[in-house]
């Protein structure tokens, strides 16, 4: 048999997952310094706990999981079967198609052993069907930080610092867009279609790919009279180079106070952000931005490189989130709001490669080696192995007496920047033989000299 592995799914080497843990730490340590606290939940949750969260287009990308067992027997094979009818027959459970949601029946089951606002943070794998293409994959992980149980706007403002301050660690440039789910709502009842919002949100996310044409063409197939002269001057006015100033001058901000509730919102976390010393990053309002996701009703999120201010040529989203009122109510528990930012790991990992961003000592794990010499010289090695460990140096000693210039191969393709050579002269005068892998330099010191370098580098 041939091995391979399914579409859309990667292995990781050594040097990769070393990469990647660079970038798990990094956003860990930022969830840290804001107070959020680590969860897990189960690869798999039950079909009924996803299905019907994520709209049509998200609940078709559902990965199922099969019942165990002889699942087709006793089943009632009816020709007049369906798809769906028959999905619920043979499948009861599904890999999670995100974190949120998850999260949610997480915070309603454990409600009794939670202090609300419950800030959690969590990074864990998830799946989706999706079609396999550059920079979307079906199985990656989401770095995602929730606040649950508080409806203050301070939150929006701490997630987008909690996104700067990510950023700038990994030295991404990015921009961070904003828009609220209210405004959109609020578009819906102007044009006279208050009940097809999501599809209205879902067609306005596409402008980027498909121009206004497209969306307009998207919309007139999902039952929005396009054709009429007011309200196709109406989607074009709001979709194109709109701003928060030009919706407060528009006849929708006075005549629906949905769209000035979203408005005022959005506003305010401008307002407070521009006092709250971030970097040099870009805030930027932009009434097309919807995520499709159904759950969310307030703000919305999403993070993009700033390819004027590198060379990356990455289009596609790197992270985003938003507020959702209500997502604990499917699950039994009413009213409690949250707001959740998602770091996508993989895109992240690609732009940093593209850039050529990782640091250099991110490539290996192992920062010095020693040569190995035989037996005897070995000794002395493992005595000095172990100190060096416990000064926090990372350590490895070559397992075989090979020759010297294989060793050093070894040691350089491993990307190892420092080799130890403790021969029969170094154990004669007491000291140790520090090689610079990339410089090529070489220094002699003492066992306590070396100990001390390595804390100063």
């Amino acid at each position: 048999m041939k091995p391979s592995i399914p579409k859309g799914t990667r292995d990781f080497s050594p040097s990769e997952m070393v990469k990647r843990n660079y970038i798990f730490d990094t956003i860990r340590q930022v969830f840290k310094l804001y107070g959020y606290l680590p969860i897990e939940t189960p690869s798999m949750e039950n079909m009924d706990t996803l299905m019907g969260k994520y709209g049509e287009e998200g609940d078709r990308l559902i990965f199922k999981i099969l019942n165990s067992g002889d699942f087709l027997e006793g089943m009632n094979l009816s020709s007049t079967l369906n798809s769906k009818e028959l999905t619920k027959q043979i499948s009861e459970k599904a890999l999670r198609y995100d974190l949120t949601v998850p999260f949610a029946r997480y915070v309603v089951m454990h409600q009794n052993d939670i202090t609300f606002p419950f800030k959690r943070y969590q990074i864990q794998p998830v799946w989706r069907a999706d079609r396999p293409q550059k920079g979307r994959y079906r199985e990656f992980y989401q770095c995602d930080a929730d606040v649950i149980g508080s409806d203050s706007l301070l939150n929006e403002v701490e997630l987008i610092q909690i996104i700067n301050d990510v950023f700038t660690k990994l030295e991404i440039p990015v921009i961070i867009k904003l828009n609220n789910r209210k405004i959109l709502q609020g578009v819906a009842e102007m044009v006279g279609a208050p009940d097809k919002m999501v599809e209205i949100a879902i067609a306005i996310d596409k402008i980027d790919k498909i121009g206004i044409g497209g969306v307009l063409l998207e919309l007139k197939e999902k039952g929005i009279d396009v054709d009429n002269e007011k309200v196709n001057r109406l989607i074009r006015e709001l979709i194109v180079g709109t701003t928060i100033q030009g919706l407060k001058d528009s006849v929708g901000y006075t005549d629906f106070p949905i769209i000035k509730n979203g408005v005022d919102e959005i506003e305010k976390v401008f307002t407070v952000l521009e006092n709250s010393n971030l970097s040099d990053v870009k805030l930027q309002f932009d009434i097309s931005l919807a995520r499709g996701l159904n759950y969310y009703t307030g703000t919305i999120i999403e993070i993009k490189v700033d390819t004027s201010k590198c060379n990356s040529q990455f289009t596609s989203s790197i992270g985003g989130g938003g507020r959702y009122d209500d997502l604990t109510g499917v699950f039994g528990v009413k009213g409690m709001s949250g707001v959740g930012v998602s770091f996508g790991a993989d895109r992240i990992y690609d732009v940093l490669e593209e850039l050529g961003k990782f640091p250099a000592g991110v490539t290996s794990s192992t920062k010095v080696m020693f040569v190995n010499f035989g037996e005897n010289e070995t000794k002395h090695c493992l005595a000095l192995a172990v100190e060096l460990r416990k000064a926090g140096i990372s350590t490895e000693i070559y397992p075989d007496a090979k020759k010297l210039n294989k060793q050093f191969e070894y040691a350089d393709k491993r990307n190892i920047p420092y080799v130890i050579v403790i021969g029969g002269n170094e154990i004669e005068k007491g000291i140790v033989k520090l090689r610079n892998m990339i410089s090529k330099e070489e220094k002699e010191m003492t066992s306590a000299q070396l100990i001390e370098y390595f804390k100063t580098i």
